[in-house]
């Protein structure tokens, strides 16, 4: 456990608003792993949960299965719920909380209305993304509109895996957070790589959850396909600089097989701790990050350093 004082940064911390909560009861089956969410409103349990492992500031998210049900009216409506739910929360909790604004993707327009909102009135710190929507992953042509506004805003997007559409529980009695999620961290990343949206809009500051997800397995492969005839051209130097830029947290992947494979693709300073409160703790990750080998150095900048650098006005 680290000293007190340590002021950790954990942006990968969910709640939601009672609102949404009624809202999505009636139209998802909710299976254990979703009902802690749910379950989830206020903050005192969060705060507890932090100050237990000395976590200064969280940054809420909104996690599955968001806002998007095939109706624009709806989404539009929990998104600006769950903005204003978060917003109030961060204003009651000085120094506490941060919050990546919920978007009621895929709808291109109501995206954009909220965007305006939630960073111009509400100020806050970034987006929040899912993997994907449907069958569309973030590279997907039909968002460069929305990506074009956060490169001019040189926005915060933070993504959240979920399981796409192509892919229900192939393994019925194996949670789709077990393996798709990781999977549809990675197709999204590619996404972004190979339409070429990650070189298109550089100043987009990207953070993905749990590592990466397969990324740096994969790394190999995607090499190879950079250097094909059909993406060397969007992509002339390869894949890794690109790789390099983005930031990956550390939510389910504060362990001896993710960290060491993530931090021989890129630097310390892209590594953001995270904990995906609340399916699991801070505690379990700050003491399997202390199994990592990190120097203390090293294990500072996980916990607060890098995120002050993406959040000055946050992390103080």
């Amino acid at each position: 456990m680290p000293e007190t004082g340590a002021r950790i940064v954990d942006v990968h911390h969910h709640l939601a608003s009672g609102s949404y909560v009624d809202a999505v009861s009636g139209k998802v089956d909710l299976r254990p792993i979703q009902q802690r969410i749910l379950r989830n409103g206020a903050p005192q349990q969060s705060l507890e949960d932090m100050d237990r492992a000395g976590v200064a500031t969280a940054m809420i998210s909104l996690t599955t299965p968001g806002v998007w049900f095939g109706d624009v009216a709806l989404a539009k409506r929990l998104a600006r719920d769950c903005n204003d739910h978060f917003a109030r929360i961060v204003a009651d909790h000085p120094g506490r909380y941060g919050m990546f604004a919920v978007l009621p993707m895929p709808d291109i327009d109501a995206t954009l209305a909220e965007i305006d909102y939630a960073l111009g009135q509400l100020k806050a710190d970034g987006v929040a993304f899912f993997t994907s929507y449907g069958t569309r992953h973030l590279g997907d042509a039909s968002f460069t509109p929305v990506l074009e506004e956060l490169n001019r805003r040189k926005a915060l997007a933070y993504t959240h895996p979920c399981r796409p559409d192509c892919c229900a529980p192939l393994l019925p009695e194996i949670t789709e957070s077990a393996i798709e999620y990781g999977t549809d961290t990675t197709r999204t990343i590619v996404s972004l790589l190979f339409s070429g949206a990650a070189g298109r809009f550089p100043d987009i500051r990207w953070i993905f959850s749990h590592a990466g997800g397969t990324l740096p397995f994969l790394i190999g492969r995607f090499m190879g396909l950079a250097r094909s005839p059909e993406f060397a051209p969007r992509l002339p130097q390869g894949v890794l600089p690109l790789l390099r830029r983005f930031y990956y947290d550390t939510a389910q992947s504060a362990h001896k097989g993710a960290m060491p494979s993530l931090l021989n693709l890129v630097a310390v300073s892209q590594v953001l701790f995270g904990t995906d409160f609340p399916y699991s703790t801070a505690a379990l990750h700050v003491e399997g990050l202390a199994q990592c080998g990190f120097s203390a150095a090293d294990l500072q900048a996980i916990y607060r350093g890098n995120a002050a650098s993406l959040l000055p006005h946050r992390v103080r």
